[in-house]
């Protein structure tokens, strides 16, 4: 059973949507928790939830923004193909776990069932098979039903502007039980400010540059046990790593060989290039500097200031 928390007008209020956001895990973050977001980490959210990182605003983004503007129009199709009649809804909270929240696109009426609208580029095409959609977006369903007790969720999306396509989700309880656990356990670690280990994605990363920016130059002697074990780790990786990338280069010299003179080719199905291109330019900034200094001060662009690590 779930309860409406903030209705379609209140949402309206971006500062208050986002609080309330805040204050439990939503469905776009099923797929964090369970681990399959690519662009998003753990430790991503964690910090955010916990207040220590400002959640990305994606108000400008030209996808988001086209998104929200073809979102009606994509559930008018959704109604016109299916027969099906849906409406509003705003942000559903779990009266059983109130951390859980859903904010739900549209309710379809006459049914236990809610309806998730999105939109997809081109590329992302493949991922929307016949009844096949990505398994984030699957997640994020089925976390709706978890909060709001439905028997399916349907999922419509316009890919590349007019290519559109839906899909039925239905329950899948063993799928939901999991999401809870995982959810219920990483909420503990978000009241007891207690960080997910860095899993070795950019967004983990960003993370610790922002939360350690540097500044100490005495060198710090690390003997205990965890920073042994891990440094070992590391030189072992890495030189399975070079070893890989050696392996790897080596059967591409070996295609390029079989390609010879032609510069496109297709084995089994896939596309491999091997074209001419023309010279990189570049400026000798050393040189510029030397003899038209002011030039290059007026010219000259500085990237933003970032720790670099290095394992010598």
């Amino acid at each position: 059973m779930a309860e409406l928390v903030m209705t379609v007008e209140q949402m309206k209020d971006r500062e208050a949507w986002l609080e309330l956001r805040n204050s439990g895990l939503g469905g776009s973050d099923a797929a964090v928790i369970m681990g399959v977001n690519p662009w998003k980490s753990k430790l991503a959210l964690w910090a955010e939830k916990t207040g220590q990182k400002k959640p990305e605003d994606l108000s400008k983004n030209q996808r988001v923004y086209w998104g929200q503007k073809n979102e009606a129009n994509i559930a008018d199709w959704f109604e016109e193909e299916t027969g099906k009649q849906v409406r509003r809804r705003g942000m559903m909270r779990s009266c059983q776990y109130p951390w859980m929240l859903a904010s739900v696109d549209r309710e379809v009426i006459g049914e236990k069932a809610g309806l998730e609208i999105k939109t997809a580029g081109v590329d992302q095409a493949k991922y929307w098979g016949e009844d096949e959609i990505p398994d984030m977006y699957y997640l994020q369903c089925q976390w709706y039903m978890a909060v709001t007790g439905y028997d399916r969720w349907y999922i419509a999306v316009l890919i590349g502007g007019n290519d559109a396509r839906w899909a039925v989700v239905e329950r899948n309880q063993e799928q939901i039980d999991q999401l809870i656990e995982a959810g219920k356990n990483f909420w503990q670690q978000v009241t007891d400010l207690i960080p997910p280990p860095p899993d070795g994605s950019d967004s983990a990363r960003d993370v610790l540059n922002a939360k350690y920016p540097g500044g100490k130059t005495e060198t710090l002697e690390m003997t205990q046990p965890e920073a042994v074990q891990a440094i070992t780790a590391y030189r072992m990786l890495a030189k399975q790593k070079t070893e890989l990338e050696k392996q790897t280069e080596a059967v591409k010299q070996h295609i390029m060989e079989l390609m010879g003179d032609t510069e496109e080719a297709k084995i089994d199905g896939t596309k491999v290039t091997w074209k001419t291109t023309a010279g990189r330019v570049t400026l000798d900034s050393k040189a510029l500097k030397k003899d038209m200094p002011a030039v290059y001060e007026k010219y000259k662009k500085v990237g933003k200031e970032t720790r670099t690590f290095r394992i010598w």
